[in-house]
């Protein structure tokens, strides 16, 4: 038997490829929309992919599962729990074997078993692997957004993130039922999760790659938890913002992802044409470094850093139903910015122009425009009348203390809000370090306000600076009753 990992880190998601070298089949669980990787890597080891399966229908990235089965010939496996809502509608089509609790297969001498483990999404599944021809006990479990490395799948994705109101409490007390069927599986047990630290399908996940039940009944808080109210004010509590591309993924993977056959590669634009594409409102996402885009930028551009947070930031500020163009820095890979854009569904890249596009925009007459920084110093000695102040971190964040009377809106949410930001006095925007607000600043200046700056240092500059920090005393409380309130 052979496993293989593939992490992608701009994700935090995990896809694994288990192979039987006797029979040459390999089985490739959750990949990603990427499908050349595991293709090659197969191939490396002598192994073709005859298998594709995933724990249920994600909605953090576009999953890969209906392109790899359609350039290999694979037979797909798919859940088939959760309900009508929660079956995939491509599955029939792409002649899908269908999956229940018990149910199981084999990839050569390799037996994958799939158990019902609801809770993070009421269709998901887990992998029991057992390597047939070494023991008929069970070797290790895929559990994908079910246990991760310390910490367990969100339940509140379905009502936070999908729409479906009312449901995070009952989806966090099955998320409680579905660990206790833990009890009967050995210690020994392998865990391989989904994800890894960054995700925001769960809010402490550990970096290292995969544990072993026995160590997470140990060090998982979740798995310690014996009362089922205690679980579910704990599970709930202090998750971030789930991302405005969850919605879309979860819609896009049921119904079906549409085929590349090979990630569009966009055409690379003269710089002289960065003028025509912003008087004809063309969005245009400036991927330099932050410092860079600040120093100097065309104006009508927002800023999203070509960093690991790339991904994540793409998804929440730019549309997935217009075309967009790219401004990259010389030494930005292009083809990894498109392929890390696609992996989400963001695949409407109509061009890419160089940093020489800033040369071409001033070689016209026009001007360049700066992002005004401000110290901590500067901003305590001024008043509320003389500035507004937005807080561009998440909830959690800023109910764990804020600058006094600053009102919190996420960076995500920024652009449905623009309604609550004053326009008589100057705009501070402001996050933990300054990383978030320069983007949160670019996306203001972009919709119009002119008289906007960053916060340099953020909330951890004011925090060191010694200056004043306010918590709201019953944010915990407030979201402990609600729960009660709910059973």
């Amino acid at each position: 038997m052979l496993l293989k990992r593939f992490h992608d880190e701009k994700l935090a998601q995990t896809s694994w490829l288990v192979g039987c070298s006797a029979s040459g089949e390999a089985l490739v669980v959750d990949p990603n929309r990427d499908v050349e990787q595991y293709i090659r890597a197969a191939e490396k080891e002598g192994l073709r992919v005859t298998h594709v399966t995933e724990t249920h229908i994600h909605a953090d990235f576009v999953s890969g599962s209906r392109e790899l089965a359609a350039r290999t010939g694979a037979r797909l496996h798919l859940s088939d729990e959760g309900g009508a809502e929660w079956r995939y509608a491509w599955a029939e089509e792409a002649g899908a074997v269908l999956l229940r609790d018990g149910d199981d297969f084999m990839v050569g001498n390799i037996r994958v078993e799939a158990m019902h483990t609801p809770g993070h999404t009421p269709e998901h599944l887990s992998f029991i692997v057992t390597d047939t021809p070494a023991t008929g006990r069970p070797m290790g479990m895929f559990t994908g957004d079910f246990v991760f490395a310390g910490d367990v799948g969100r339940p509140d994705l379905l009502e936070r993130a999908a729409g479906h109101a009312g449901t995070m409490t009952e989806a966090a007390r099955t998320l409680f039922r579905s660990l206790r069927r833990l009890a009967s599986l050995p210690d020994y047990l392998q865990l391989w999760p989904g994800h890894g630290a960054g995700s925001a399908c769960g809010k402490a996940l550990g970096a290292v790659p995969s544990s072993t039940l026995g160590y997470e009944r140990i060090a998982n808080w979740a798995l310690a938890i014996e009362d089922e109210d205690e679980f579910v004010t704990r599970v709930l509590e202090g998750q971030p913002e789930p991302p405005r591309y969850f919605a879309e993924m979860k819609r896009i993977n049921r119904e079906g992802p549409r085929l590349l056959h090979g990630v569009h590669r966009p055409e690379r634009l003269p710089e002289t044409r960065i003028a025509s594409l912003i008087e004809q409102g063309a969005l245009v996402v400036d991927a330099r470094p932050a410092a860079e885009f600040a120093a100097g930028h065309i104006p009508g551009t927002i800023s999203i850093p070509l960093d690991r947070s790339f991904t994540t930031w793409a998804g929440w500020l730019v549309p997935f139903d217009r075309d967009f163009h790219l401004l990259l820095r010389e030494g930005h890979d292009a083809a990894e910015a498109v392929r890390d854009l696609a992996m989400i569904g963001l695949d409407r890249v109509a061009g890419i122009v160089g940093s020489d596009a800033l040369s071409a925009w001033t070689a016209e007459g026009r001007a360049l425009a700066t992002m005004p920084q401000m110290t901590v110093e500067e901003l305590a000695a001024l008043t509320r009348d003389d500035v507004a102040v937005v807080d561009v971190r998440g909830i959690a964040e800023w109910e764990a203390g804020h600058l006094p009377g600053v009102p919190n809106i996420p960076l995500g949410m920024l652009g449905d809000r623009l309604d609550e930001i004053p326009t008589d006095r100057p705009v501070v925007v402001q996050c933990l370090s300054g990383a978030r607000s320069a983007i949160a600043a670019s996306v203001l200046r972009a919709k119009g306000f002119a008289n906007v700056a960053n916060l340099v240092g953020g909330f951890e500059a004011w925090r060191s600076a010694g200056l004043g920090v306010e918590t709201p005393p019953t944010a915990q409380d407030t979201r402990r009753g609600a729960l009660a309130g709910a059973r």
